[in-house]
């Protein structure tokens, strides 16, 4: 059989070449599948590496008026970003996009809404969410709010 004039050592170079482009093509399509961790209200202390992106459900009721913000103080941005824009506000912004906008939020009549967020760099900060119905100074104590702390650790 001929090799074509391709030395062996060049012919073993591209055959790890390809299996190492098929190993990357493989891991980006499982954590496409696979998808972000997902936490709850009962999940105060989260640990999370630096890159990723988790989501946090929360209960919801899309009917009484209420919405989550994320609320002061807010979280390190050097830490935590959510995911829908990378910015503090983007939550906001989230919020009001529509239900098949938000990537990885359930419909609005599943009684939940997942939230997500992005990891940037190593460190520790604590995120507040919030619902409330007009969410200006003070919304914590409106009759119906609800807050949810988390201590992030990102690693």
């Amino acid at each position: 059989m001929e090799s074509g004039g391709i030395t062996r050592n060049s012919r073993a170079l591209v055959t790890a070449v390809a299996v190492t482009a098929l190993l990357i093509a493989l891991y980006s399509v499982l954590s496409q599948v696979v998808g972000p961790e997902v936490y709850g209200p009962d999940d105060t202390e989260i640990a999370v590496s630096a890159g990723d992106r988790f989501t946090i459900e929360v209960p919801d009721d899309p009917g009484d008026g209420r919405h989550w913000i994320i609320a002061a103080p807010r979280p390190d941005p050097d830490v935590l970003r959510p995911a829908a824009g990378g910015s503090p506000g983007a939550l906001e912004a989230w919020r009001k996009a529509a239900p098949d906008a938000r990537a990885g939020g359930p419909p609005p009549d599943r009684g939940s809404r997942a939230l997500g967020f992005r990891a940037v760099h190593p460190g520790r900060t604590d995120l507040r969410l919030l619902r409330c119905r007009r969410c200006a100074t003070g919304a914590e104590y409106e009759p119906g709010a609800r807050a949810l702390n988390f201590r992030i650790t990102v690693g």
